[in-house]
């Protein structure tokens, strides 16, 4: 009863994104969509995922749209400080979600950790939303990344992506149903990555 109240609330809230995408000729919420997507792989990826890891998966960009990348400075600095302060903010407004439908201090505690990534290397639930995170960007984000960027950028970014996983991770990016031009992008850059 809870978890459903409390994902009525973060599609409620995430259902205001002014960026949209479309699907099937819908349009849908951009964070709407990504929320789907990710508990979808989640429980693709991690049938037996605890409620809390569900909620930090499905609360992940809660949101979003409402701290702006460009009202930070263009620099590594200023990317880093912008995606720091969205963890907080989407750690901040999934907690007092939770308590609205009554969830404990503890459980909420437990959220907030995964959401901001903390303990990533020590915890697997943590290690779980990154690896579902890497996923679902694989599977839907590549292709528009591709049209905007050089190969070079793209192989760095799909290394970085790459290292963000665990090996189960790895294994799950492999069968994603990737593109020939995706397939071999991602084969050339764990290749170029594997000789370094």
């Amino acid at each position: 009863m809870r978890y459903s109240q409390l994902i009525d609330k973060i599609d409620q809230i995430n259902r205001s994104d002014p960026n949209q995408e479309n699907i099937d000729g819908n349009s849908v919420a951009k964070q709407v969509l990504y929320s789907h997507r990710m508990l979808t792989r989640l429980l693709a990826f991690f049938p037996e995922s605890p409620e809390v890891l569900k909620i930090a998966v499905y609360a992940q960009h809660i949101n979003r749209w409402h701290i702006a990348r460009s009202s930070y400075p263009t620099d590594r600095q200023g990317y880093l400080r912008w995606r720091k302060d969205l963890a907080e903010h989407h750690a901040q407004l999934t907690a007092k979600l939770m308590a609205e439908v009554g969830y404990s201090n503890e459980e909420i505690s437990l959220v907030k950790s995964i959401i901001k990534k903390q303990n990533l290397k020590t915890d697997p639930l943590t290690q779980t939303l990154e690896d579902v995170a890497c996923l679902v960007f694989l599977e839907y984000y590549l292709a528009a990344m591709m049209t905007n960027h050089s190969e070079e950028k793209l192989t760095v970014v799909i290394q970085k992506t790459w290292r963000k996983m665990s090996e189960a991770g790895q294994k799950s990016a492999l069968e994603i149903d990737y593109t020939e031009a995706q397939h071999a992008l991602i084969e050339k850059a764990l290749k170029t990555s594997n000789a370094a």
